[in-house]
């Protein structure tokens, strides 16, 4: 390696995998049955913004880093190598060089090499001729200026300024590497990594196949023969089959907590947690459509929330109260409750606030006889349908009449990013905990996954700021007044921070699930069965 004027950081192979190795015997073989909610929209990680894209395909690729699949927090110190061997900065903080693994091959057998990761950054920069025909998290990548590679096993990722979160950005299941000799229309339907599983074949609405890597840069590893999915559609069926031994582990956010209880209950060896998500229940209203173009209109439809009830109804009063980042312990950068309770229109006294939402709408021509009717769009799947049933009925209490909308997964998300609702129930889950990600986002001008349009010049100088600012207190202050400035524009307000559970027969070893995201520990070639 080259001599950087910073310190490297360097973390060995051999300790990574060390500390990685589950304590008991592992055993080699078995499938893993697991189920998908929906179908998956596509195979291709990058251009997809939902878990179930995600979690069934994380296994066939690798990162640069990831963060440790053992450890139940992301943080920045639990980040680990995988593609990436070591990694250092240079003095200003404007140059990240990444070391790469030698001797790693792509699944059909061609050479990884420096050449795939600049690739790969240069479709989510959307440089080039073979574009991502989405690239929902292109604004991750805003202060990267390019890509470039030294031989074949050095890459140098070149940033306009400091910024502390740059190098957790890779360590999420949604920062594969992909081949640079595989188009990105291929990688939809027939994916081709370097990780722990190979593709198979993904059979629409009904299943995926993945089948264990013998040539995984990791010896010894995958445990698993290999990885089966099946589609179902119905949360009970699903819940069921798992009680009745169909399947060995549930799928992340789609037990709610009554579910969770009923599953151990039923099957009292079953290994069941309960995972804060960093994922939201928010309100998106489309500030381009009439009426909602109006300020006051959008105000009058934050004030009718009842928080509490949609923890106590939702979340069976396991959900918090809170703004965007996730609220502590397991978040680090979430408002105390004392200091949420202060932002606008997260009172105790809701039915003032209603009673100031009834009289704006009253003002503006609506009431009882002359309610404003509208389309409620969701995401058909129950995790928004429950909510979207609620938030309709909390909007009566304004003159407001909602019509539940849905939509199939692979309609929602390409729709309300093209600005074709007018209110809609959605989740928005932080892929690592960190404001970069979610501020970014889902808040920053331009950005795909700014559902609302919302665009402030003095929010984006307070979003830039804490981004760069190195201090750990001073950041924090910084995204407490972004939050404040959110809920006073009306962003895209907050309903609750969700909390699912997830269940795993007791013969499957070596799985840890991580509590403060839902989109980063599916690897699985740590995985075992013992039986």
């Amino acid at each position: 390696m080259r001599k950087l004027r910073k310190r490297s950081v360097l973390i060995s192979t051999a300790a990574f995998i060390s500390a990685a190795s589950p304590a008991l015997a592992e055993k080699q073989g078995g499938i893993l049955r697991m189920y998908i909610w929906d179908n998956p929209p596509s195979a291709s990680i990058h251009e997809e913004a939902t878990v179930s894209t995600v979690t069934p395909f994380m296994s066939v690729y690798n990162n640069l880093v990831l963060y440790d699949q053992h450890q139940k927090l992301n943080t920045p110190d639990n980040i680990r190598p995988e593609l990436a061997t070591s990694w250092a900065w240079n003095d200003d903080k404007t140059k990240l060089t990444f070391n790469l693994r030698e001797g790693v091959r792509w699944h059909d057998g061609s050479a990884f090499t420096a050449k795939d990761v600049v690739c790969t950054f240069d479709k989510l920069l959307d440089k080039g001729s073979d574009t991502f025909r989405k690239n929902p998290r292109k604004i991750w990548w805003h202060n990267l200026r390019e890509v470039t590679a030294k031989g074949d096993h050095e890459v140098t990722f070149h940033l306009g300024r400091p910024q502390a979160s740059f190098l957790s950005l890779f360590a999420t299941g949604y920062n594969p590497v992909y081949p640079c000799h595989v188009s990105a229309t291929q990688m939809r339907t027939k994916p081709i990594g370097t990780g722990p599983f190979k593709f198979v074949e993904f059979k629409s609405n009904e299943s995926v196949r993945l089948v264990r890597n013998p040539d995984y840069w990791r010896k010894g590893h995958p445990y698993l023969d290999g990885i089966d999915w099946r589609v179902v559609s119905n949360r009970s069926t699903r819940a069921l089959a798992f009680v009745a031994g169909e399947f060995d582990m549930t799928f992340s956010l789609d037990l709610t907590v009554a579910i969770t209880k009923d599953i151990q209950s039923q099957l009292p060896k079953a290994i069941c947690e309960l995972q804060p998500t960093n994922n939201s229940f928010n309100l998106i209203i489309n500030r381009e459509a009439p009426p909602f173009n109006e300020t006051k209109i959008r105000s009058a439809l934050a004030l009718a929330l009842d928080r509490k009830a949609f923890v106590d109804i939702i979340t069976d009063g396991q959900g918090k109260i809170g703004g965007v980042m996730l609220a502590g312990p397991e978040g680090s950068w979430g408002m105390a409750p004392e200091m949420v309770a202060t932002l606008p229109g997260y009172g105790a006294d809701v039915e003032k606030s209603r009673a100031e939402a009834r009289k704006i709408m009253e003002g503006l021509g609506y009431g009882p006889g002359n309610p404003l009717k509208v389309k409620v769009s969701t995401r058909n799947i129950p995790l928004y349908r429950d909510p979207a049933v609620l938030l309709i009925d909390q909007l009566k209490q304004i003159h407001v009449a909602g019509e539940l909308d849905v939509l199939d997964t692979s309609v929602w998300f390409p729709k309300i990013a093209r600005g074709e609702y007018s209110i809609g129930m959605n989740l928005t889950a932080g892929a690592i905990d960190d404001p970069d990600v979610n501020f970014y986002e889902s808040y920053a001008c331009g950005s795909e996954r700014n559902y609302t349009k919302y665009c402030n010049p003095e929010v984006e100088k307070l979003i830039d700021q804490q981004s760069r600012e190195t201090d750990l207190e001073n950041r924090r202050k910084l995204v407490w007044a972004v939050e404040r400035k959110l809920v006073e524009d009306v962003a895209r307000p907050i309903m609750t921070q969700g909390v699912a559970g997830l269940c795993w027969q007791p013969y499957v070893k070596g799985f840890v699930l991580q509590h403060n995201s839902l989109y980063n520990n599916w690897r699985f070639d740590d995985v075992w069965l013992d039986k």
